[in-house]
């Protein structure tokens, strides 16, 4: 039985799969083994899957559910004394596994170590680091405001910790992540090593049809937290996490906006941000209003006609 299980779900990632599992066996921690749950793909990624000959690879194909219900898939098989979670097209530096391993065993009151995050882009060959947070101990508040861990593929997480809380929830695909962290962080500490270990792989591809789709999914989830969840200590902290939620949707038109429309909304999603929490505009949320009237004047410029959304 391997110490550590990586659950990797993997939907029509036939040009990513070889150099996420490459990051694997670059790995300087290797006492581990590898879920791939092949949910449902229709190009190369099983045929691909299927040539790579390691032991430590346990390979499971479904029907395509979406990919909460293939992680969950994925901790049915898991034997590891902890669980990691990695997208099929997302990388990990080498000392991942074995830094974060460390800071468990050095503090066994936690269930959850995490790291930093590299955002890259493949295609663009570009790469920002993501902002350093510091939370550790009781993160639950901090995590309340924003997803702070910043994807699916950041975490290692104990089977304790992990038994504790059960399954992703299906009901919020984009955002099940984020929910599944808060579900622990009310029941676990959380412990940071304070390194970008985690290359998180951002497309190019247009996402501004799914924006509304994911706004409600995260308004939802969000909901949910302070109605069932949040102690009452921290119910005031709700209209920082919604703001949070609309800067986020502000942040995701400007980067993949194509026209007008899109930069309207991004506006109208930014009023909302400050209408909440207008502190919000002196954090570093701030960006992207200084981004937003960049690209509302190169608009306008061109464009008298439009009128202003804020």
């Amino acid at each position: 039985m391997s110490k550590i299980s990586i659950i990797i779900p993997a939907y029509n990632a036939e040009k990513t799969i070889i150099e996420t599992w490459t990051s694997i066996q670059n790995q300087t921690y290797s006492d581990w083994e590898v879920i791939v749950i092949n949910d449902g793909s229709t190009d190369q990624t099983l045929t691909i899957l299927q040539t790579i000959d390691d032991p430590r690879l346990k390979l499971f194909s479904y029907t395509n559910a979406g990919l909460p219900i293939a992680r969950n898939r994925g901790l049915a098989e898991a034997t590891g004394d902890y669980i990691a979670f990695l997208d099929a097209d997302d990388l990990w530096m080498p000392d991942k596994l074995e830094r974060q391993l460390a800071a468990l065993e050095r503090h066994p009151e936690a269930g959850v170590a995490y790291s930093w995050v590299i955002f890259f882009n493949s295609e663009k060959n570009q790469q920002s680091l993501g902002h350093p947070h510091d939370f550790e101990g009781n993160v639950y508040p901090a995590l309340l405001l924003n997803n702070f861990l910043g994807n699916g593929s950041n975490p290692l997480v104990s089977r304790k910790a992990v038994q504790s809380v059960g399954d992703f929830d299906p009901t919020f695909p984009h955002c099940a992540d984020w929910d599944y962290y808060l579900r622990l962080a009310v029941q676990w500490s959380f412990v940071l090593v304070p390194q970008h270990q985690i290359l998180y792989r951002q497309s190019v591809g247009s996402m501004t049809s799914k924006c509304d789709n994911i706004e409600h999914q995260l308004l939802t989830m969000v909901e949910k937290q302070f109605t069932t969840i949040a102690p009452e200590e921290y119910q005031g902290l709700k209209p920082q996490s919604l703001a949070w939620i609309y800067e986020y949707c502000t942040q995701q038109y400007l980067e993949y906006g194509r026209d007008r429309q899109d930069i309207e909304r991004a506006g109208q999603k930014l009023a909302q941000a400050i209408r909440l929490h207008p502190p919000i505009i002196f954090q570093e949320y701030g960006r992207s209003l200084l981004r937003w009237l960049i690209k509302r004047w190169i608009l306008t410029r061109f464009s008298p006609h439009i009128k202003p959304s804020i």
